[in-house]
């Protein structure tokens, strides 16, 4: 395919959209890769990627080889998710830190809206396909009510937890950052990408090389991720598309509880860095909840949330003219 600097420059704007829809929790990289019409493409691009391509290398040259994998597509794309991750992490952080309730709020917001997105998707709700949401909704509500399933500062589980989240590339309907949520990674994610930029604008190598450790250990456990799973996922969603967007949708909804802006915390632990931080925590309600619960702004938040996801909906029905 013959493609054009501007062509690329739009790829890179949608590996933007893209990298920001992975950041935030309820967004899939993968349905704005749907919606912006080049997710066969990143699939076919994807599963192209193995180690025949290194004897391609040796044997035909970089420029043939280059070619062969559509590097200037994954390059372009790939360009824009980082730009957008980088740019995002650092506000995200603020805002998890000092106005949890209005975020956690927002994220509900986007999970409802997602849940219901997919759940259209479905042709036919048979027996079989209830009984996979079912599934996906039990299997989510016990993961949010037990303690996290590792330590997040463990190199170990971060590969995992890499490893688990690249599957939202893949998949449309679901996010790379609720599934960090769900396994207790995300605010290790996304300190560690805020430490590998600070790092290197402030020259402070101690905190960059630290930072690039974690980072390469998540990236290391997404590559390998992708390798493994794409298939099996992209087989899933094509022979099986029902049952597998009933298991996300029952996923999703189950995930609510864990997404819930009033919280009350059972148990604490020691991070890395030598805070105390959540390890264990309930939902509750608004009025039981200690301190201001912003139950006005948080349910505007949810509604703009919802309305984002709606939106986009919107935008991936429109005839083409």
């Amino acid at each position: 395919m013959s493609r054009s600097i501007g062509d690329y420059f739009v790829i890179g704007l949608k590996g933007l959209a893209m990298g920001a829809a992975d950041v935030v929790p309820g967004v899939s990289g993968g349905t704005i890769a749907f919606i912006s019409g080049i997710y066969e493409e990143l699939l076919s691009s994807i599963n192209n990627l193995d180690f025949s391509k290194l004897k391609e290398l040796k044997k035909n040259g970089l420029k043939a080889t280059w070619k062969s994998i559509n590097g200037n597509f994954l390059f372009a794309l790939f360009s824009g998710v980082a730009i957008s991750i980088f740019s995002l992490a650092k506000g995200l952080e603020w805002l998890l830190h000092n106005k949890p309730i209005l975020l956690w709020s927002f994220f509900f917001g986007l999970i409802v809206a997602s849940a219901v997105y997919i759940a259209k998707q479905v042709k036919k709700w048979g027996v079989t396909v209830i009984i996979a949401c079912i599934i996906g909704l039990v299997v989510s509500y016990l993961i949010t009510v037990s303690e996290p399933l590792g330590n997040s500062d463990n190199n170990f589980y971060l590969f995992f937890c890499g490893a688990i989240a690249i599957i939202a590339m893949i998949l449309p309907g679901i996010s790379g950052s609720f599934i960090l949520i769900l396994l207790g990674a995300y605010e290790v994610a996304l300190g560690t990408v805020n430490q590998l930029r600070e790092g290197l604008l402030e020259s402070d190598w101690d905190k960059f090389g630290n930072a690039f450790m974690k980072f390469i250990i998540l990236a290391l456990g997404a590559v390998v991720g992708l390798k493994l799973f794409s298939k099996a996922l992209t087989w899933m969603f094509t022979k099986h598309k029902d049952v597998t967007l009933a298991i996300l949708t029952g996923f999703m909804i189950g995930s609510l509880n864990k997404i819930w802006p009033w919280k009350e915390t059972l148990s604490t632990r020691v991070n890395s860095k030598g805070e105390i931080v959540p390890l264990l925590q309930k939902s509750i309600s608004p009025s039981s909840f200690e301190g201001e619960p912003k139950i006005l702004l948080a349910i505007g938040l949810m509604v703009v949330g919802f309305l984002t996801i709606f939106i986009l909906e919107k935008i991936a029905n429109k005839p083409a003219e």
